[in-house]
């Protein structure tokens, strides 16, 4: 059989397969207000994935057989024998101490499933059995053995990482665990009827309903839960995902172990057995097991399903789309009347076979999309992270569980309302026979990964139909237990010790690509995840009439929570007749597309980390390395005093005999003669090679500054003006002010706060700001071209805000904990301050300047 991965089943994130604690349903959030927003319930529980297709669950072949992750035995140049061993070795006790914390987690799980199984076996043979003991024996089939297996693999390993040596050796552990996995093997051929017949015992006896319905898993050692109440349902889930888990490790262990280390060959040896351990359940599995037939009487699977924003009579909705082998069903969670169990209501469906995708003529006739204001997403944001920040702070001060749920089910409020309107892609897909849809989505990958996977499946030889109203309850009821994406893609839908996502500056280098069959103009734009959906960040020049393109530029991308890196490779269309107006529509043929993980063990580290990513057969070859939000924050002063980077600006225009330094005028000048309507200005990144060349022509005050100025590209011409305020020795607008712009944003009456807002600036020395006020007004010119650029006041507000107005070293180092505070407490609040002075009627330095006797200037 075809393993899964090559049938076009999405990869899974670890939200979507890891049992969650919190079940926030998207039935209680589909937009169209028929109930109350509900929040995470005590005890409740996420239904685990049960198979029902001719595939086993694809979470125990994506990761082995997915593109993105690669998992490979062979270790990274970076780690070549006696090269970084310290470090590596170093990593390499994280990634176990992370593992053996998980493994005391799954043990306790196992102990909690078998608690019950003494007491039932003991019934069995009375007068009044709970259950039969060839049903107990189905139920818990395998899971003893489980359990010894993992508790001696605890036992051994625990020891070794408490008292850690570098030359500590574990390799023959994982070696004898792989070994064993024959056991998992039967515990997954068995895995479905041994749910099977606990529901059926569930139905048929009260008594066990009630057990399996609250089993107690004891917490971690120094957790201050003791225990945690799960069903039997969820439990029977884990080892099935604990595969997965392990022969992850195992390649994160193979990273950092030196070649020349004794475990390594251990260790390769325990990720090829389990490995082909994954892969033989793929081959293994019963094709005749089936959930639904089609009309023609094949197999009807599942390929892809997720969260998509519907239009419906102008109004968003959040809908789960799920695409079968011939037809795409729209579909609603809701929750029955007994509130226990969920299932879906279909909204509607298309046979493939009557889908298609409209014209772009088509396209521009219908309803245009208007965005949702950007003012009000900011808003969503801002109470997001201060969610997240007043959460960390209850954890921190040990908090009842009830007060952070309250926090948790308003963050999720916001999250699931930012998620239902920040995207503006238009995705419509038409029914031959009758009615049109529109899908909204944040990124062009989305919409060519929807656009594919139907595509392909209408090449096959398919047929229309029509479902009758038990055919398609029969089919509406499948989606439940066939879904891959269980939870709503926000943050409040992942477990605590799942990554927070790095924050801070990814510097990529788009080098090359290879594999393109015929010439074309070819480029490349590079996407992250922020708050749940991915935004676009830089975008190469256009390498034009090749098929072996060399870009080798590169980009520094800001990262706000990001786990994932995507590459689009676009072939740019230059016949004006293609040209779509529709809004947001792209008409670059995207010729592949590719994604990764930004792993944090591999992306923080001071070196570029080269990778390759393949896409439809094209090759891009790529490096990126990470800058925290922290190490950002430290300026270093220029040296070289005679150029303008790191430079103090008062040193600058006293040698300039100019109010606002001459960079600033000229980059201004040349972005509002070319570049006020580039769509992006500011936002999308620029070659930082072009942006470099530049600064060391303004550096060096060369006198061919404006014929470079004009040949370069306008993003490079942004950026530079962007960094040149980075780099500044202080920020603009100055270390000492920075606590007093923080407090006076903060003031919620308005005249108070104008008050304070207007005397910081009177307070600030001229150059910072005659400067800041030149910089206003050319921003809020940008803005007027909104329309056009998609750059909004808050748009540029975002992209200035935290390099205008930053924390000193000392003041950060004292007021923030971690990085992803960083975020929180002040980046939110740096945008705040830019936007109240962006939406403030025009601002005249001699006006500020004559109302300067009226006020004191201590602050």
């Amino acid at each position: 059989m075809e393993p899964l991965s090559h049938r076009g089943l999405p990869r899974l994130s670890w939200i979507d397969t890891l049992y969650s604690n919190f079940s926030y349903g998207a039935e209680d959030y589909d937009g169209e207000g028929n109930e109350e927003p509900k929040g995470p319930q005590e005890g409740s529980e996420t239904m685990p994935y049960i198979d029902e297709s001719p595939t086993m669950s694809p979470q125990l072949s994506a990761r082995s057989q997915g593109s993105g992750d690669r998992i490979s035995p062979t270790p990274p140049e970076g780690l070549a024998p006696g090269v970084e061993a310290g470090k590596g070795l170093e990593m390499r006790k994280l990634v176990l101490s992370g593992f053996l914390a998980s493994e005391e987690i799954y043990i306790n799980q196992l102990e909690a499933l078998l608690l019950p199984m003494k007491p039932l076996k003991a019934t069995a043979t009375t007068s009044q059995p709970v259950l039969t003991i060839q049903q107990i024996e189905t139920i818990f089939y395998k899971i003893q053995d489980i359990y010894e297996i993992h508790k001696e693999f605890y036992d051994n390993l625990c020891p070794k990482v408490q008292q850690w040596d570098s030359q500590v050796t574990m390799g023959h552990l994982f070696q004898k665990l792989a070994s064993q996995l024959g056991v998992y093997k039967a515990f997954v051929d068995n895995y479905k009827v041994a749910l099977e017949t606990a529901e059926k015992c569930s139905q048929s006896n009260h008594q066990f309903q009630k057990i399996s319905e609250e089993l107690k898993v004891k917490g971690p050692k120094d957790s201050k839960d003791s225990h945690t109440s799960v069903t039997m349902e969820a439990l029977l889930y884990k080892p099935i995902d604990r595969v997965t888990r392990s022969t992850l490790v195992l390649h994160d262990l193979l990273k950092h172990t030196p070649a020349d280390h004794p475990d390594y060959p251990l260790l390769q040896d325990a990720l090829r057995i389990s490995q082909n351990f994954l892969s033989s359940i793929n081959e293994d599995i019963d094709p005749r097991r089936t959930a639904v037939t089609t009309p023609k009487g094949e197999t009807r699977q599942l390929v892809k399903d997720g969260f998509l924003v519907e239009v419906s009579e102008s109004s968003r909705k959040l809908r789960h789309v799920f695409l079968f082998t011939d037809v795409l069903l729209c579909a609603k969670l809701k929750k029955t009347s007994a509130g226990k169990h969920q299932q879906y209501d279909c909204k509607w469906y298309i046979p493939l076979a009557d889908l298609v995708f409209p014209s772009p003529e088509e396209s521009e006739a219908s309803p245009q999309v208007h965005p949702f204001p950007d003012h009000e997403l900011e808003d969503m944001k801002m109470k997001i992270s201060a969610l997240k920040s007043e959460i960390q702070k209850e954890k921190a001060n040990k908090g009842q569980g009830r007060a952070i749920e309250r926090l948790k089910k308003k963050m999720f409020e916001n999250e699931f309302l930012l998620l239902l309107n920040s995207p503006t892609i238009p995705f419509r897909i038409h029914n031959r026979n009758g009615k049109s849809y529109l899908f909204l989505l944040s990124s062009d990958y989305e919409r060519s990964e929807w656009r594919e996977a139907i595509q392909k499946l209408q090449k096959k030889d398919l047929q229309a139909f029509v479902l009758s109203s038990v055919e398609l309850q029969v089919l509406t009821g499948s989606c439940f237990k066939l879904r891959t994406v269980h939870n709503i893609p926000v943050t409040s839908n992942k477990d605590d010790d799942e990554s927070p996502g790095l924050y801070g500056f990814l510097h990529v280098i788009v080098h090359s690509a290879k594999g393109f069959k015929q010439s074309a103009n070819l480029y490349c734009t590079l996407e992250v995840d922020s708050f749940g959906y991915f935004v676009s960040k830089a975008k190469t020049r256009v390498f034009r009439d090749t098929t072996e393109p060399k870009w080798d530029e590169e980009f520094e991308i800001e990262l706000e929570g990001s786990q994932s890196l995507r590459i689009l490779c676009y072939e740019k269309c230059c016949d004006k007749t293609k040209v779509n107006k529709d809004n947001n529509e792209i008409v670059d043929k995207i010729m592949g597309k590719g994604q990764i993980q930004l792993d944090p063990q591999t992306v923080e580290t001071k070196n570029w980390h080269t990778d390759v990513i393949e896409m439809n057969g094209i090759k891009v070859e790529f490096s990126m390395k990470f800058t925290s939000r922290d190490m950002s924050l430290k300026r270093t002063p220029s040296k070289k005093q005679t150029g303008v980077f790191g430079v103090k600006i008062s040193v600058v225009t006293k040698r300039e005999r100019s109010k606002v330094p001459y960079i600033v005028r000229q980059c201004v000048e040349e972005v509002e003669k070319r570049g006020i309507e580039e769509v992006g200005i500011y936002r999308i990144s620029g070659v930082a090679t072009d942006i470099q060349a530049l600064k060391a022509v303004f550096d060096a005050n060369n006198k061919d500054i404006l014929l470079v100025l004009s040949d370069m590209d306008i993003n490079a011409i942004a950026g530079t003006l962007k960094l040149y305020f980075r780099e500044l020795p202080e920020p603009l607008l100055t270390d000492r002010l920075y606590p007093a712009f923080m407090e006076g944003i903060a003031l919620s009456d308005p005249a108070a706060k104008e008050n304070c807002m207007m005397h910081l600036l009177r307070s600030l020395p001229d150059p910072n700001l005659i400067t800041f006020l030149f910089l206003l007004e050319h921003l809020k010119r940008v803005a007027e071209k909104e329309p056009i650029n998609k750059m909004s006041l808050h748009n540029l507000a975002t992209v200035f805000g935290p390099t205008l107005l930053r924390p000193s070293e000392v003041e950060s180092k004292t007021h923030l904990t971690s990085a992803a505070d960083i975020w929180s407490h002040d980046v939110m609040a740096q945008v705040q301050v830019l936007l109240y002075y962006l939406q403030h009627p025009p601002i005249s330095f001699a006006e500020l300047k004559r109302n300067t006797l009226y006020f004191s200037t201590d602050v």
